[in-house]
């Protein structure tokens, strides 16, 4: 009986280390799917100059020097028809039909000029964001909050 019973005994534990072994395995692919709440956003607002480099003196140039940065983060082109950029005051920046390429970066001017794949002008005539302090909020065409940034004092 002894004989059977350490048989036992090493079967119960082999089978016992197999379940912690496939246990351990399965835990990181477990705990990657909670991390999915917490990914960056696909499209993000990556840098911003709200302070023009020199004098406000209003001057397209100047106006152009204050500008917004969108990176897509994913691979794939997206579309972002309908999406708007605002500040704290309410200033609003519509999305035509702009195609922003996968790991690209385009740049949202305040002032005025002619839109290329890299940069977009909004055609403003008077500063949008506040050199000291605001936020830029980027939403989706269904007004959902896609990322925002925000720089000094509220």
């Amino acid at each position: 009986m002894s004989s059977a019973s350490s048989s036992v005994r090493r079967i119960a534990a082999t089978v016992l280390a197999a379940g912690a072994v496939v246990g351990a395995a399965a835990l990181p692919a477990a705990a990657h799917d909670g991390d999915r709440h917490h990914q960056r956003p696909r499209v993000e607002i990556s840098r911003v100059q709200a302070d023009s480099p020199g004098r406000d003196d209003r001057s397209n140039r100047s106006l152009n020097n204050e500008w917004v940065e969108i990176t897509n983060t994913t691979r794939d082109a997206i579309n972002l028809r309908g999406w708007t950029l605002r500040d704290n005051d309410g200033n609003r920046y519509r999305f035509d039909n702009v195609r922003i390429a996968g790991r690209a970066t385009i740049r949202i001017h305040t002032g005025n000029g002619r839109d290329t794949r890299t940069d977009l002008f909004q055609d403003r005539r008077d500063y949008v964001w506040g050199n000291r302090s605001d936020t830029a909020t980027l939403r989706d065409d269904r007004g959902r909050t896609v990322d925002t940034e925000t720089w000094g004092r509220r």
